[in-house]
């Protein structure tokens, strides 16, 4: 079975630093990262196409990932950045959309979780910017953590016309308590226009020691609340590498969804992000 990686970065720290890899226990993963690099991994786990995402604020950056996708065969779709509070919004994303490579442009994302107001989302000139997103036809990756959901889920039955992807389950800590993070999760999954990336779980674990069975429970409150058919896998490589090899998310996700049938299985390794982001 063919394969879609939903979630992954590449970065070049001669071009630009990252300015979230703030700290030692980053030293890891500081150094440059490409498609070239992420290849024979991804064909060793028969993953044929990527959604390539954004790591700062900097429409410049999305032109890059834009140039990468159009490089390159195993790069199917972007998740870029803009400024959703901008007054010019509508020109920026049309200017994107029509570059020769702007058809790579799936949708859009924000650091939302690094916004000290939890309530970020609901700003009236936020809500702008995302029916702007909508109006383009492009979805729109929420990166959250538990205290942003009550925001994210209104924001979502605010526009039912847009079409959210939750990344990395909402980055809920593996071993706390899950009451508050589920009821948020399942909040969201009520909304149809709301989907959700198997992602990310490893680093929200320890990153030394973590098993598939402390993931297991995060993921069954995901697959039973969005069910299979709103679900896509990612690998959030190479940021995964701070707790887990391309090959072991690969495997862990496997053993997530291990009690699926093969249709369920599809749809969340291939069907959904291929649907959601339309991939070509």
């Amino acid at each position: 079975m063919s394969r879609v990686d939903a979630h992954h970065h590449v970065w070049d720290l001669s071009i630009r630093e990252q300015p979230w890899m703030v700290g030692p226990e980053l030293d890891p993963i500081r150094r440059n990262y490409s498609i070239e690099d992420l290849a024979p991994l991804a064909a060793a786990a028969d993953v044929t196409s990527t959604v390539l995402v954004q790591t700062v604020g900097l429409v410049e950056e999305t032109v890059e990932f834009l140039e990468i996708a159009a490089g390159n065969d195993l790069v199917a779709g972007v998740v870029g950045w803009v400024d959703l509070t901008a007054d010019d919004i509508t020109d920026v994303l049309d200017g994107l959309q029509s570059r020769p490579d702007g058809a790579y442009l799936k949708a859009i994302r924000h650091q939302v979780h690094d916004e000290p107001d939890v309530n970020w989302l609901l700003r009236p000139d936020v809500q702008r910017g995302l029916a702007a997103v909508a109006d383009a036809g492009l979805a729109y990756d929420l990166l959250t953590k538990t205290p942003h959901l009550p925001a994210a889920v209104e924001t979502a039955r605010n526009l039912p016309q847009l079409t959210f992807v939750v990344d990395h389950i909402s980055k809920p800590v593996i071993g706390d308590p899950l009451d508050e993070w589920a009821t948020g999760i399942r909040s969201l999954a009520a909304l149809p226009n709301v989907t959700c990336k198997l992602s990310g779980m490893v680093t929200e674990a320890n990153w030394q020691t973590w098993t598939s069975a402390d993931l297991q429970p995060y993921a069954d409150v995901v697959l039973e609340s969005f069910t299979p058919s709103r679900v896509m896998f990612g690998s959030d490589w190479p940021v995964c590498l701070l707790a887990a090899t391309y090959a072991e998310v690969v495997a862990a996700a496997e053993s997530l969804t291990s009690a699926l049938t093969p249709t369920e299985q599809q749809s969340i390794f291939t069907t959904t992000a291929t649907t959601t982001y339309n991939l070509t």
